[in-house]
């Protein structure tokens, strides 16, 4: 919660006019945003909402932490189906890193399931758990805060997808050697994502987005 003297900028992420004083002279952006319902919200928030907040930014080189969500390479479950939220979601993984902004991608695992003693952190690469149940992998809440805040100034963060869980075990105190040990992303998914939503498919206003926002971020 701010306090003191921290500024508070309120905005709407599917209102491109609103988005300008919140990101005005930022330089760090950290998305944990999120909808519920059907894709109508998802496209417009989870997806939307990073379009339109790269759009606010401009050309001025911003650090961008996004949090998404395991098994967002997962297209034939029942919930994609229902909602396409993880197909919006990606779509939006996609912007950050075609943008040429500095980045950390996030796709924690289910939310507040970890036991007490579950707290030593685990990266992960590929989004090879597929289950769409909790058996997927676990995080506290406050872990994917601490991780989120910690990629913003570890160079070794530097575009960098990963999945994040919690095993049996205690925390690690420091990030850097699992930031260190992940393969950075060299195209439009993360490392070893499988190759199941290709460009030409998308829906043309995606790919149109996607054409804008590449290397918009200028050194």
């Amino acid at each position: 919660r701010p306090t003191g003297s921290t500024p508070t900028v309120t905005g709407d992420l599917t209102d491109p006019a609103s988005l300008h004083d919140a990101v005005d002279g930022v330089d760090a952006v950290v998305f944990t945003h999120g909808t519920h319902g059907g894709e109508p919200g998802v496209r417009d928030v989870d997806y939307g909402g990073v379009r339109n907040v790269l759009t606010a930014i401009g050309p001025r080189p911003v650090r961008i932490a996004l949090m998404t969500a395991i098994g967002v390479t997962v297209r034939d479950g029942a919930y994609n189906r229902s909602t396409r939220a993880h197909d919006w979601k990606r779509r939006a993984e996609r912007l950050v890193r075609a943008s040429g902004h500095p980045y950390t991608i996030v796709r924690p695992g289910w939310f507040d399931y970890n036991d007490d003693d579950q707290r030593q952190l685990h990266f992960l690469q590929g989004d090879t758990r597929r289950a769409g149940n909790a058996s997927d992998g676990v995080i506290a809440r406050s872990q994917i805060a601490d991780v989120l805040v910690a990629s913003l100034t570890s160079p070794a963060a530097d575009r960098k997808t990963f999945e994040l869980v919690a095993e049996r075990g205690p925390a690690q105190p420091d990030l850097e050697p699992l930031f260190a040990a992940l393969r950075p992303d060299v195209g439009l998914d993360g490392p070893a994502d499988v190759d199941n939503q290709p460009i030409a498919s998308e829906p043309t206003q995606v790919r149109l987005d996607l054409e804008r926002l590449t290397g918009i971020a200028q050194p």
